[in-house]
């Protein structure tokens, strides 16, 4: 006896992740990729290796520990991701460094969103939110890969972060952290959003062209 199958069609839908990386893409591998993101959806399968990376630095934030749970925390997960956490811990300790004095800096909760380019939903999740000892807030959403995050990439998260910050963080600023290198990156000033928001709701509609297709 084999399992019902659902004949209902797959309906487009990206995460910010997702729809970031494939804006990098170009060309064919753009098809690619897509088609890739489809069949993981079909599936429902899919593993984040950075999990307990991500509440070893909240901790630190939480707690103003400046660093002590990242510390430890290559020792904590699985042999197979020790290599992968061994590369992400100095850099994120740099950045964590980067915030000033630990006392200084607090955890905010942030939600996610669903951000609608076209009729294509991303849901626009950051990994969490600080908040300054004088008020200011960020939304934090962390990169974790071996190359550095392209001006594509990184535009389109900070812009689609920004888009529904209302919802995301009331009042807080964007930021994409660069994790392996600890690096901040915020919108640049010269950014005209109309013209950002024009080009991404050119991507969305290609990436449901490409979705439709891939059926």
């Amino acid at each position: 006896m084999t399992a019902p199958t659902s004949t209902a069609p797959l309906t487009p839908y990206a995460t910010l992740l997702g729809f970031t990386r494939y804006v990098d893409r170009t060309g064919p591998t753009k098809a690619t990729f897509v088609g890739g993101l489809r069949k993981q959806r079909a599936s429902r399968h899919g593993f984040n290796p950075h999990g307990q990376f991500v509440k070893a630095l909240k901790a630190d934030v939480a707690f103003h520990t400046g660093g002590t749970h990242l510390a430890q925390v290559a020792d904590l997960v699985k042999p197979r991701w020790r290599p992968l956490y061994e590369a992400l811990v100095p850099g994120a300790t740099t950045w964590l460094h980067s915030l000033g004095e630990a006392a200084g800096v607090d955890l905010a909760q942030t939600r996610d969103a669903l951000a609608m380019l076209g009729d294509l939903p991303v849901k626009i999740n950051p990994h969490f939110g600080i908040r300054y000892a004088d008020g200011r807030a960020e939304a934090v959403r962390l990169h974790f890969d071996e190359a550095r995050p392209s001006e594509e990439a990184t535009l389109a998260t900070l812009h689609l972060m920004a888009r529904h910050m209302d919802a995301v963080l009331p009042h807080a600023e964007p930021v994409l952290v660069d994790v392996r290198r600890g690096q901040s990156h915020r919108m640049p000033e010269q950014v005209k959003p109309d013209q950002v928001e024009q080009w991404l709701a050119g991507e969305a509609a290609a990436f449901r062209a490409i979705w439709s297709t891939a059926a």
